[in-house]
């Protein structure tokens, strides 16, 4: 059994509702989908019994109804990436921090705060990432049905 399914099996063990939800991409790559709501208890367990100390980033998804969000944890001895993904509703777009776990978590988070629009609960109050301080709070750039509101600047620019 390569390392990968083993910790695949341990995972399972520990989250039985993530059975059937893994993907062993190649070497050193595992995928899991896991609720929402488990998601703290999940990296926490990774973290302290697996090892997976190592933050790498986050990546968001807009998945039409739902937001994704992908969190890439890795092993540093033996390069095993973990890419444990969430899904929630766009209607509510609720994720908790981890900044507790991974501090250097907190400019991702915002920056899926900023440009897709999730409300990271926990997050502590800070400057916008990566958009102006003055940028539009209800405009998320990276929404597939996103379209920039006119201002009235580019309006006069554009009828000279």
């Amino acid at each position: 059994m390569s390392n990968e399914e083993e910790i695949q099996q341990q995972l399972i063990r520990q989250f039985p509702a993530t059975e059937g939800k893994f993907r062993i991409q190649r070497a050193r790559r595992i995928w899991v989908e896991v609720p929402a709501d488990m998601l703290l208890q999940f990296i926490q367990y990774a973290k302290d019994e697996l090892k997976f100390i190592e933050f790498c980033i986050i990546t968001g998804l807009d998945e039409g109804e739902n937001l994704g969000v992908l969190y890439h944890v890795a092993q540093s001895y033996t390069g095993i990436m973990l890419n444990i993904k969430i899904s929630v509703p766009k209607t509510n777009p609720v994720v908790p921090t981890i900044t507790h776990l991974f501090p250097a978590a907190d400019l991702p988070e915002r920056e899926i705060e900023d440009l897709f629009g999730a409300k990271v609960d926990g997050l502590a109050p800070g400057r916008r990432y990566p958009l102006p301080d003055n940028w539009p709070q209800d405009e998320h750039p990276l929404l597939k049905d996103w379209k920039p509101k006119a201002t009235a600047a580019s309006t006069e620019a554009q009828n000279g």
